[in-house]
């Protein structure tokens, strides 16, 4: 692969946006088939918890994770077939964390995606068993042997998104996150809990697709980099978003993090600010992406994409 990477502008190239919508499309849907297949409907006495489980997980959302992970295996001819299933179980996760944010115990949101909430659409306890239901999904699919043939392989899988998601990780982000609300934290407090609620399942999507791949220590290492550096532009993002956007645009409630008192990146850098700190995480994550040459371009416009998003 070449060591040497493309100029990079600050704006992506319109070319570039086109084509990086129209292959974030193509393996949207081929995830989207993926989980489909994996949480299929049942007629039995679970079908209300898996009708659950497929609304908080199904017809919606950016796919940013499983595009991580798809993406970034292909960079090692790992097949899509294998990708894909790491990308369900991450977007189950992720749906799964969702679905619990939203309970009124949480964050008490009533919109995702621009429809009901789980817990508004059914009830809170069928929402609290579909999380619960999506999270043991998402392990069960990685300990598959259908995911790679190799243990060692799995069992690698396993235990880093298990670190990504336990309370080392996103759900120790969410603890903290809640713990902070009405109080000022400072900047590194902000940046540390952000980097658990959100940035680690964001690293390990980007790393999972380096573990898939048998990638060398140091490619992987770029990777889990790249991974955490758009993680956090995605939160720093996210941040600016809900102090600038509408709920239409937005699928949520706009807002939110005002209203609950959260110390947020643009509470403490102002909007300007933050969106400065953005672009010298992007730059971070881009500068990653060297070894690989022109075969991480679309990651390189992914980076962009994170912090110049609308929603």
């Amino acid at each position: 692969m070449s060591m040497t990477e493309p100029t990079q502008t600050t704006i992506i190239r319109a070319t570039d946006a086109a084509l990086l919508k129209q292959d974030m499309s193509a393996r949207a849907s081929v995830i989207e088939s993926t989980i489909d297949a994996l949480l299929p409907p049942t007629k039995g006495g679970d079908a209300r918890l898996i009708d659950a489980m497929r609304y908080a997980t199904l017809g919606g959302g950016k796919r940013l994770r499983g595009y991580l992970a798809v993406t970034a295996a292909s960079l090692f001819g790992v097949p899509e077939s294998q990708s894909a299933r790491v990308a369900a179980s991450v977007e189950m996760l992720h749906a799964y964390s969702l679905v619990h944010d939203d309970l009124p115990a949480m964050d008490d949101d009533d919109m995702r995606r621009g429809q009901p909430s789980t817990h508004r659409k059914f009830d809170e306890a069928t929402a609290i068993l579909a999380g619960d239901a999506l999270q043991t999904r998402a392990f069960e699919i990685l300990a598959a042997a259908h995911t790679h043939a190799s243990a060692d392989v799995r069992i690698d899988l396993l235990q880093s998104f298990a670190e990504a998601s336990g309370a080392a990780g996103m759900v120790g982000g969410q603890m903290i996150d809640m713990e902070g609300e009405g109080r000022a934290l400072p900047l590194d407090e902000v940046r540390h809990l952000h980097a658990l609620k959100t940035g680690c399942l964001i690293r390990y999507s980007a790393e999972a697709g380096a573990i898939l791949g048998q990638a060398s220590a140091d490619l992987r290492k770029r990777l889990r980099a790249y991974g955490a550096n758009i993680g956090a532009a995605f939160q720093i993002a996210d941040d600016v978003l809900d102090a600038t956007a509408t709920a239409e645009e937005l699928g949520k409630t706009a807002g939110k993090d005002e209203a609950s008192g959260k110390s947020t990146f643009v509470a403490l850098l102002g909007i300007d600010g933050a969106r400065n700190e953005a672009a010298r995480v992007t730059e971070a994550a881009i500068a990653e992406l060297a070894p690989f040459g022109a075969q991480a371009d679309r990651l390189r416009d992914l980076a962009y994409y994170v912090i110049e998003r609308r929603n």
